[in-house]
Order: C-alpha cells, then structure tokens, then sequence
C-alpha cells in the first residue's frame, strides 16, 4: 500500500489512572482525544469505554454509545470499538455495544491467550483507586477466551449489523482460525488484521516475530487480507516503523503505549500519532485519511 492507515487506540483495558494523569477516563475526555487523534493524522479510532469517576474498564452500551456519537459530531474518522472489553467480562458484555453502536469496525479478537499483565502492580505505590491492583493482579490467573463459538457469534453479529471484524492475532494458530471461518464461509475479503505483539502471554514484540506473522498470513490466507501491527510498551515505534517498511498499517495510542519516548509520558493521543506520521514521511510514506481508509477496508 502506498498510504498508511493509522488507527489511534485512546484507552483501552489495560493501563490504571495510577499509571498517568495523561490516560483518558471520563467520557467527554475518550471524545475530545479520539477527535485530536483523528486531526493529528488518524484515520481510524478504537475505542473503549470506562466508568468516568473511577477509569474502571466497563462494557456499558450506553457509555460506548455515548462516546460513539460524541465522536461521530465532531469528526469523519473510522471509528472501531472493541469487543475485547476487560479480562473476566462475558460474551455478551463484550458484544452489547455492537448492535447499539453499529459502528463501521469492531475488534474480533481470533483466538484465547493468557493476556496478562500483573506486574503492573508491582510499579504502583500508592493506587488511586481500589480496583486497580486486584483488576491488574486478576489477569495472573483469568485466560482471555475466545473459543471458536464465541468467534463465530462476534462474527455473525458484527455482520448483522454492518460491522467489520477487525481480528486481533497475538499468536500465529490464530490465521488458522480466521482460515476456517473463511472456509466456512462466514467471511468474505478482504480480511482486516491487527497483529498485536509485546503482550505478556503473546508474541514479544520483535522484528522477526512481525516477518512470522506477516509471513504466515500470506502462506495461510493468501493475499486476501489487509494488515495493521501494535506493539505494547516501548517497542511500540520499533515495531510499527518496521511494519510501515513491510508495507503495513499502523497503530499507536495510550492503549497500548503511555511513553512517547523514554521516560517521558505522552500528554495525549494526539502526540503519538503525530510521531509515527513523522516517522511514515521519512519512509515517503502517506497518510491516508478516513475516507481512503474506508475505500481499502471496504472497497
């Protein structure tokens, strides 16, 4: 691809207000960053929902639906919420928002993994909530599951209402299961891929461990598919400068990395954005906008 799609992923799941003052809780802040995001050079935001007085992870509808149109008023960009929720959340919490958002993507995750990240409480001395350290200490022993029934209600519901899965893959067994739906019949292309590496239960987060993936996609799906790499922490702009060398999609944002570079946090979403635009014109890279965006995603 001649352009690069940057998807900007606001607050996730994952990161606790104790880590940053920076990470986005409150719902009018999830907005406000998305629409930053989007001017700083995203064409696609993922997005999640928090309780906005604590910045617990929550699968409410109503605050994704919320968030949703908040966004919608004030910009064009692709907008992508997640389906992947919280560790411990069910099925149907995860799924709720789709029906009620109908936004144009929704996170598939494509397999179960231990998506684990305890340590995180090891760094905190002081949490400013008490949910944090049990929520993050949770994760040591609750596998994030998504069997093969469950992928495929994700499947047929998004599809229902005019969502496209965008699949997450943290490990490579996770094409073959993509493989199959398309075998199945339950997908038509071009499939949309976010390799996602660095999680502690996943692939680290490695330039060989990116060929793989990429790799192993084109052996098991053929050419059918349109890829987008994240890496959590600080290989984040290793990881996503060479996946733009290898013709990818990028994406960044305090989901998955609160650093913009080291020991300094990044103040919004907008800021890593615009650093791996930086980084994609020194490959002579584009950047498309949400319009292009939609046209390779969805012809």
């Amino acid at each position: 691809m001649e352009k690069v799609i940057i998807t900007a992923a606001i607050t996730g799941a994952v990161h606790i207000p104790s880590m940053s003052d920076y990470l986005p809780i409150e719902t009018e802040q999830i907005i406000n960053e998305a629409v930053a995001a989007n001017k700083a050079g995203a064409a696609i935001v993922h997005l999640h929902a928090r309780d906005p007085k604590t910045g617990q992870p929550t699968g409410s509808p109503e605050l994704m639906k919320r968030i949703v149109d908040g966004v919608r008023s004030k910009c064009d960009v692709v907008i992508g919420i997640t389906t992947g929720g919280a560790i411990g959340m069910t099925s149907e919490e995860r799924l709720a928002s789709v029906p009620i958002c109908k936004a144009e993507l929704a996170s598939c995750n494509a397999g179960s993994v231990n998506f684990c990240f305890s340590p995180i409480a090891e760094k905190i001395k002081e949490a400013k909530f008490d949910w944090e350290i049990p929520f993050v200490k949770n994760t040591y022993k609750v596998p994030f599951v998504n069997t093969f029934q469950g992928i495929e209600d994700y499947i047929r519901i998004m599809s229902e209402n005019g969502t496209k899965p965008e699949f997450e893959v943290y490990e490579v067994g996770m094409l073959s299961n993509i493989a199959y739906f398309i075998k199945k019949g339950m997908l038509k292309g071009p499939i949309y891929i976010q390799f996602v590496l660095g999680i502690m239960g996943g692939l680290p987060a490695t330039v060989d461990n990116l060929l793989f993936l990429y790799n192993s996609a084109k052996s098991i799906l053929g050419d059918k598919f349109i890829w987008s790499c994240a890496a959590a922490g600080r290989a984040q702009f290793d990881i996503t400068t060479a996946a733009m060398i290898l013709g990818g999609n990028v994406r960044v944002g305090l989901e998955d990395n609160l650093y913009i570079s080291k020991g300094v946090l990044a103040k919004s979403n907008a800021e890593p954005v615009a650093k791996v635009k930086e980084i994609a014109a020194l490959l002579d890279r584009k950047i498309a906008t949400p319009d292009e965006a939609r046209e390779v995603l969805f012809g």
